[in-house]
C-alpha cells in the first residue's frame, strides 16, 4: 500500500508563509490605525487645551463681554475683552482674499479641465501649484513691500498697513488650492455627459459652464470651503502687512488686527504665562477654531446635498 502522506517540510512551509503574511497584514493595520488615531488624538488634545484655558479666562471675564464688546485691549489698563474687532478684521481680509481666489481658481480649473491640451496642463498645473509652496512669510513681505506701494500709486491715501494688500496676496496664495481641487472634481465628470452636450450642439464653453461645472458643484463647493478655512486661519501675511490695531471696520483700506495676528503678537511678547492676558490667546484661538468648524460643517452639507453618483 502506497503512503500518500506529504512530508512535514512541505506542510510547514505554506503554513509559515501564511503566518508571516498574517503578521505583516496585522502590522500594517496597526500602523494605519496609529496614523489615523494620532490625527484624531492631536485634534482632541488641541481642543482640550483651548477649552481648558478659555474656561479659566471666562472665570475672570464675562463671556457676554467677550462676545459683544466692541473694544479689544486685554493688555491695557483698564482691560477690554471684546473679540469683535479681531473677528471683523479676520472676516474682511478673508473676504478680500476670496474675492480674488474663487474667480481665479474657478477659471483656472475650467481652463485646465476643459480647454488645456494635455502637454500644456502638465506644464501649467505644477507651476500654478508652486504658489502654494512659497512660505507665507515671503507672501507677507511681498504684500508689505511690493503690493502696498503699488496700490498707493492708485490710492494715495492708503496707509502702509491695510487689509486690502494682504487680502489680495492671500487670494493669490489660495488660488492653487481652489483650482487644483475644483479641476479634480471637473475631470471626474463622466465624458458621456460632455459628449451628450456636444451632440446637442453646445460649444465647449457652454458644455464647461452649463454641464461640467454644475455636475461638479459638490467638489467645487468643497474647494471653496477649504479656501475659506485657509483664508481665515492665515497668520504671517496679515501679521506683517495688515497691522495690529484692533478696531471694528469693514473698510479694507484701513488697518486692523486679525485673530491670528493677535495670537502671534502676544505669543512673542512678555506676557506672563497663566495670566489673564496670556489666556486670551487661547480664547481667541478657540473662536478661530469654531469659525473654521462652522465653515467646514456648511461645506459638508453642501457637498452632501449636491453630491452626484455616477
Amino acid at each position: 500500500m502506497t503512503d500518500r502522506s506529504l512530508p512535514l517540510s512541505q506542510i510547514a512551509k505554506p503554513l509559515e508563509k501564511k503566518i508571516t503574511r498574517d503578521l505583516r497584514e496585522r502590522a500594517i493595520e496597526c500602523l494605519l490605525f496609529l496614523a489615523a488615531f494620532s490625527s484624531v488624538a492631536t485634534t482632541i488634545a488641541i481642543m482640550v487645551i483651548l477649552v481648558t484655558e478659555s474656561l479659566a479666562l471666562f472665570k475672570d471675564v464675562s463671556i457676554v463681554e467677550f462676545l459683544t464688546s466692541q473694544e479689544w485691549a486685554p493688555l491695557f489698563d483698564p482691560p477690554r475683552y471684546g473679540i469683535l474687532p479681531l473677528v471683523t478684521g479676520t472676516l474682511v481680509t478673508s473676504a478680500v482674499a476670496l474675492t480674488v481666489a474663487i474667480p481665479a481658481g474657478t477659471i483656472a480649473a475650467v481652463f485646465l479641465s476643459e480647454f488645456a491640451a494635455p502637454k500644456l496642463r502638465e506644464i501649467v498645473k505644477p507651476i500654478l501649484e508652486l504658489l502654494a509652496g512659497i512660505p507665507t512669510v515671503v507672501y507677507g513681505y511681498f504684500a508689505l513691500l511690493f503690493v502696498t506701494p503699488l496700490l498707493q500709486v492708485v490710492l494715495p491715501d492708503l496707509p502702509g498697513f491695510n487689509m486690502l494688500s494682504p487680502g489680495l496676496v492671500m487670494g493669490i496664495m489660495i488660488t492653487p488650492l481652489i483650482s487644483s481641487i475644483s479641476e479634480d472634481a471637473m475631470r471626474a465628470v463622466p465624458v458621456e455627459l460632455r459628449e451628450g452636450s456636444y451632440a446637442m450642439g453646445a460649444t465647449r464653453f457652454q458644455t464647461a459652464w452649463k454641464v461640467v461645472f454644475p455636475t461638479a458643484v459638490s467638489g467645487v463647493s468643497a474647494a471653496y470651503i477649504l479656501g475659506i478655512s485657509r483664508a481665515v486661519g492665515e497668520t504671517m501675511i496679515v501679521t506683517i502687512a495688515a497691522g495690529l490695531q484692533p478696531i471694528i471696520t469693514w473698510n479694507p483700506l484701513e488697518s486692523a488686527a486679525t485673530i491670528t495676528a493677535y495670537i502671534v503678537q502676544v505669543s512673542l511678547g512678555d506676557v506672563p504665562h497663566g495670566s489673564v492676558g496670556y489666556q486670551t490667546i487661547f480664547a481667541a484661538g478657540l473662536t478661530l477654531v469654531l469659525m473654521t468648524l462652522v465653515f467646514n460643517i456648511v461645506g459638508h452639507f453642501l457637498s452632501k446635498r449636491y453630491r452626484e453618483t455616477y
